[in-house]
């Protein structure tokens, strides 16, 4: 049998997939918009030639329209690349539309391909094309006739039908023309062509699909011609307003037919003259005002309701041009040019005139209509919003001036705080509207110009999120526009303020787009104004990528914009009044550590104003506030006092007594008020400790002081307590109080320079020793770090006695098995207490590393590699056997650079090898880790790790630069290069060991590729007796081993079977009881002993039929194996074993053919899952005919329970007296 098999040939393949098709998808998005010519011309040409050929098969008829689909979606940014070849895709689609001949499926196919080329060129591009002379009106209204409305598969034919019938009706003839010549039968009514395409309109405008919105363009093209207008407009108008009248939003038939409806009277009244529509405005503005739209939960409607009152609205008004508004520049590049050549240093602004026009007299209505536009603004859904906002804008430019003043301060009124942040954002995009069409007139800016600063940075929390980053967004947008709108005088005022603002938004606002739009606004303002001070090179470090990254942001873009003096007290101030009690944890860090870097600019101000101001903020009431000042306490101080030390000043300086006195009292204030308890706790216990760290490293002349007792007990009970602490933020605070508590050992429980304080140092270790015997897991954790983080002169004369109570906590003990953190973090304490004690070869063991404590330290850390403790959680002991690999790692390092005596050949052959393991096992991250420790040793120099076996191979395996680029997490890079270990007699147990987990484990890509890599090796050793011996001896140790363990036991049998199954050792079918056979076999019997395991059972099955192609008494004994389990106990085990068996007999020639077919007949026809007396008749019958011992049963001895034959199992050595 092959060693190892390919797939099929043949093997079937998903037909929808096409890796042709999604690589052509793929590379038209890699294209963006970089695209110059229609390069699937001939592709296209020849796929609409061959329409008729597809119709009759579905899947190539829906293949062919895929792929049109998809040439024409790479053109979706650049469709105008189209233009030259829409005509002859038009023709040869019209081709089959107008053949009369045609079938329908081909004309409904036809039209699809027609609605694509519309959807992506855009239908009011693409109907120019299509035929409209007067002689296609009727053939298209004829194929009017045979449409179904409620067909859905076919609406692409009505869509496009109706959109070609709206440029059909531009026929510059009176319709009744065409109805001159046609003749009526007796007694039948004649319909004139205007009132079968009215019918036409009006029936398709409330239906479900999307042939409602072509409906309204053709009701807006053929109501508005001339001579349907004086007939058919008043008519369809009451139609429409009956419509409205008796249709409710509360029903789905309801909102379709006001949809199509108010499309329709939108577009008529958009394209019809003023003239025609005037006399009809007031009455449908009155039904529009009964639908009660604003009412509505249907967005849709509500913004063609919008839509619909400003076109009512600019029907009231005379089409004009405001005399009055401000305007920039001419609308002629030309004259622009010209005028600036004449007159350089002369801005081109209109002046604002007197309006000749106000003597006017302005509708009642348009009150009506502004007041609508203006609650527009404040819906809930921006669409609405924008248009209306729009609706203002076109509005106010034919209103007089003083009315139009009126609308910008009802705008105004949007941006109380009384309003919800919509009617922020519909004020912000009205404003940009207005100043974008030279409506809000310069005299307004110190009205707007506040207004827009506060929209800027405008937050309104709801809950555990916030609201308004819309409304910073539609700021930034106002600032954009107002850049084009006005001259640079005309903002000069402002510029401080709207420069300063911009750059605030852009570093410091939460939402990535918001930060994009200020620094657009900003750029805009840089090139059109010229006036934002050091515009230029704040543009090219805040650019769109770099404001991109949050905290790149806030800690290198911040620092580089505050080196311009006109900035840095703006964001300072902002920092400490908006972002320090932001309601985002993550912002509250970011903001602190930026308050510390801004500090170095300004540090006079930071000391005398900022940081006040911040320790009165440390009693405020409100959770963050007090959170987000005790961080920047923190931060501000280390920063100056790092000033100071840079300076050579003392940090008095900067921090008077004053301030000193209120950085010590925090924590008793906070104490006496009880907020180090419950969730708000949590927050204020890490921040404290982290002023704790910054204080001490900041060197505070607190030594002796009260309030290192208070710190110091701040940092036992949290340590303590840590289980108390929600699990989401117990790492961040575990870790916050162990920085701690490191700083102020060293800075102040230091008698002097290298020499600890006697009581402290006794107390402390005494109490994190006893802590680590904690019944609460993350009590031992916390101990154990903070174990860890003590200095080097607090471990002088304790450390053997630190060493071993860190490790008796990685020791598994029946009570503490599932504390894999504990073990974990006691492990990483050990490594930071090497590296923090150092190494003295010959050194006192209580001091540092030396030779008496170093052999003990690596058993404890390779003895935690054997960790593979699981629980609710998954493999928990990963944990541990990942800080084990870094823990080894950074102790070999240390040794090797300082004292490479030290590291002893057993314990380091034991390290790589234990490495190769875990680099050959299932679970990607900590393979990954493992193979990455194992060339970090492999290929560290100055000076390399001594005594590492077989390093000249291992070099030659893994080239430096090679494994540089091997993912390690990925299976298929993976396995390949670990499995060329078993070539190696030093590495090949334990990455055998490794493999076999992975190949018999469940992940697809590693079953695979770990399969994958032990054949190579196999296929490899084929031809070399004594290298298959060797490995055959090696695999059988490792089971032997692990017998019972059914991490390895399990997944071992399925790798058995693999091998025996792919021919790996036919090697030994030619020696009869070969000694791999026979023990194998005993080891497979020894395993499923008593077991009740199914899996395992299973897996053994399929062992015991693989060895059955060896000849000799294991053949025998593996078919008497194969009997018991055909009468086990478990239905299922009796049937998995007779279909296994079954296959067996196939495979191998190990029965006579006298018997072949009975012996097929009986397990192919036998009942397995049936009472067991009846199953047992047919098992001795199977016996007889291959000639092997019938089991006997055993007698019952006692009535003891576990001597009955249930829980007694079914497995013996010999083939006599054997249960079953």
């Amino acid at each position: 049998m092959a060693l190892s098999e390919e797939p099929a040939a043949g093997a079937a393949e998903d037909p929808a997939e096409d890796p042709v098709e999604d690589a052509a998808e793929d590379a038209a998005l890699a294209c963006g918009a970089a695209l110059e010519s229609f390069g699937e011309s001939a592709e296209t040409r020849e796929l609409l030639g061959r329409l008729p050929a597809v119709l009759a098969d579905r899947s190539a008829r829906e293949g062919a329209l895929e792929r049109f689909r998809v040439i024409m979606d790479k053109y979706q940014e650049q469709p105008h690349l189209l233009d030259p070849h829409l005509e002859w895709m038009l023709n040869l689609l019209l081709e089959f539309v107008q053949n009369k001949a045609s079938p329908a499926d081909l004309v409904h196919l036809a039209f699809k391909f027609l609605y694509i080329i519309s959807k992506v060129r855009g239908y009011k591009t693409f109907l120019r094309l299509f035929p409209h002379e007067v002689a296609d009106v009727h053939p298209v209204l004829d194929m009017f006739t045979n449409q179904n409305p409620k067909d859905h598969e076919t609406w692409e034919t009505r869509y496009m039908l109706l959109l070609w019938l709206s440029v059909t009706c531009l026929i510059p003839f009176d319709f009744s023309r065409l109805d001159g010549n046609l003749l009526s039968q007796p007694g039948q009514e004649r319909v004139s062509t205007m009132d079968r395409i009215l019918q036409v309109a009006e029936s398709y405008l409330v239906v479900s699909d999307k042939a409602r919105d072509a409906a309204a363009v053709l009701v807006s093209k053929f109501v508005t011609r001339p001579d349907v207008k004086q007939k058919k407009m008043a008519s369809f108008l009451d139609w429409s307003l009956c419509t409205l009248a008796r249709s409710s939003f509360q029903t789905i038939e309801g909102v379709i037919a006001m949809d199509g409806t108010l499309q329709a009277l939108a577009q008529i009244f958009k394209h019809g003259k003023r003239e025609d529509c005037l006399p009809y405005a007031a009455t449908v503005l009155q039904c529009l005002d009964s639908c009660r739209l604003p009412d509505s939960n249907q967005t849709l409607l509500r913004k063609l309701g919008v839509k619909l009152v400003q076109r009512l609205g600019l029907t009231f008004l005379k089409p004009r041009v405001a005399g009055w508004r401000y305007q920039r520049g001419c609308r002629s590049l030309a004259e622009s040019l010209q005028h600036s050549i004449q007159n350089p240093k002369e801005p081109m602004t209109q002046a604002e005139t007197p309006d000749s026009d106000g003597e006017d007299d302005v509708p009642a209505e348009v009150e009506s209509v502004i007041e609508q536009l203006l609650v527009g603004l404040k819906d809930k859904d921006t669409i609405v919003r924008w248009s209306a906002a729009k609706g203002i804008g076109r509005m106010a430019g034919r209103l007089p001036k003083e009315l139009a003043d009126d609308v910008t301060g009802s705008v105004l009124d949007c941006f109380s705080f009384q309003e919800t942040d919509s009617a922020w954002h519909g004020g912000c995009l009205a404003l940009a509207e207005l100043g974008r069409r030279g409506l809000l007139l310069p005299s307004r800016l110190s009205d707007v110009v506040p207004v827009i600063l506060k929209a800027l940075t405008y937050e309104e929390k709801r809950g555990a999120c916030s609201v308004g980053s819309n409304v910073r967004d539609a700021a930034c947008y106002v600032c954009w526009a107002f850049a084009r709108a006005y001259e640079p005088q005309e903002l000069k005022p402002f510029v401080a303020a709207i420069s300063s603002a911009l750059v605030i938004a852009t570093v410091f606002d939460r939402d990535v787009n918001c930060r994009r739009a200020a620094s657009a606004a900003f750029q805009e303002n840089v090139g059109r104004q010229g006036t934002f001070p050091h515009g230029i090179d704040i543009l090219t470090t805040a650019d769109y990528f770099a404001v991109g990254n949050r905290s790149n942001c806030f800690l290198v873009i911040s620092m580089f914009i505050a080196g311009f003096p006109e900035y840095t007290q703006p964001m300072i101030e902002h920092l400490v009044t908006m972002k320090i009690n932001h309601w985002d944890g993550t912002i509250r860090e970011l903001s602190a550590k930026a308050l510390r870097n801004l500090a170095q600019r300004a540090p006079e101000h930071t000391a005398c104003e900022v940081f006040p101001r911040l320790l009165s903020m440390t009693q405020s009431p409100d959770l963050h506030t007090r959170h987000g000042a005790v961080l920047a306490c923190a931060e501000v101080a280390r920063s100056l006092h790092m000033l100071a030390t840079q300076q050579g000043r003392p940090v008095s300086d900067f921090l008077d007594e004053k301030a000193m006195r209120g950085l010590k009292q925090i924590h008793q204030q906070l104490y006496d008020r009880q907020l180090y308890r419950g969730l708000g706790g949590e927050l204020m216990r890490q921040a404290v400790c982290i002023l704790i760290e910054n204080l001490a490293l900041s060197k505070m002349p607190f030594r002796g002081d009260a309030v290192i007792d208070g710190w110091q007990w701040l940092i036992n009970d949290t340590l303590r307590n840590l289980h108390l602490i929600s699990s989401h933020s117990r790492q961040h605070i575990k870790e916050a109080a162990v920085s701690a508590l490191a700083a102020l050992c060293s800075e102040y429980h230091a008698r002097e320079p290298g020499e600890a304080e006697a009581a402290a140092q006794e107390e402390l270790v005494r109490l994190y020793l006893a802590e680590l015997q904690s019944p609460e897991e993350m009590t031992r954790c916390g101990c154990a770090l903070a174990l860890g983080a003590l200095p080097a002169f607090f471990l002088k004369g304790r450390l053997q006695q630190v060493l071993a109570g860190l490790r008796a906590v990685t020791h598994i003990s029946s009570k503490d098995v599932s504390f894999a953190e504990a073990r974990r973090d006691a492990l990483k304490a050990i490594s930071r207490i090497c590296q923090t004690v150092g190494v003295r070869a010959e050194g006192p063991p209580d001091e540092a590393l030396c030779r008496e404590n170093v052999s003990q330290i690596y058993c404890t850390l390779l003895d935690c590699l054997k960790d593979y403790t699981t629980d609710s959680r998954g493999d928990v002991g990963a944990w541990v056997r990942e800080a084990a690999m870094t823990s080894l790692m950074d102790l070999t390092l240390l040794l090797g650079r300082n004292q490479p005596e030290l590291i002893e050949a057993p314990l380091c052959q034991r390290l790589m090898c234990c490495l190769a393991q875990q680099a050959s096992e299932k679970i990607d991250r900590f393979r990954a880790h493992a193979a990455r420790v194992f060339l970090a040793l492999l290929h560290a120099d100055s000076p390399a790790i001594p005594h590492v076996p077989a390093r000249p191979e291992l070099e030659r395996l893994f080239p430096r630069a090679a494994v540089a680029s091997v993912n390690w997490g990925a299976p298929s890079q993976a396995f390949p290069c670990m499995a060329r270990l078993l070539g190696l007699p030093a590495y090949r147990y334990h990455v055998l060991l490794g493999l076999a987990v992975s190949v018999g484990g469940l992940t697809e890509s590693t079953v695979r590729y770990s399969t994958q890599g032990l054949f190579e090796h196999m296929k490899e050793i084929q031809n070399d007796p004594a290298a298959l011996e060797d490995f055959g001896g090696t695999l059988l140790q490792v089971f032997e081993d692990n017998l019972l363990n059914d991490r390895v036991s399990v997944p071992l049998l399925k790798t058995l079977d693999q091998m025996l199954a792919n021919g790996c050792f036919d090697v030994f079918t030619t020696q009869e009881d070969h000694p791999f056979c026979v023990k194998l076999l005993a080891l497979c019997k020894e395993e499923i002993k008593k077991s009740k395991d199914v899996q395992k059972l299973r897996s053994s099955i399929a062992v015991f039929c693989g060895l059955v192609q060896f000849p000799g008494d294991v053949r025998k004994k593996a078919l008497l194996q194969l009997f018991l389990l055909l009468c086990h106990p478990f239905p299922v085990i009796r049937k998995h074993t007779a279909s296994q068996v079954y296959e067996m007999v196939l495979t191998y020639d190990v029965v006579p053919a006298a018997v072949l077919d009975e012996v097929m007949a009986v397990l192919s026809s036998t009942a397995w899952d049936a009472e067991l007396p009846v199953v047992r008749a047919q098992r001795n019958h199977l016996c007889d005919l291959l000639g092997v011992p019938r089991p006997q049963l055993v007698p019952k001895v006692s009535l003891a329970p576990q001597a009955t034959w249930g829980t007694r199992g079914p497995f013996l050595r010999r083939p006599l007296n054997i249960p079953g």
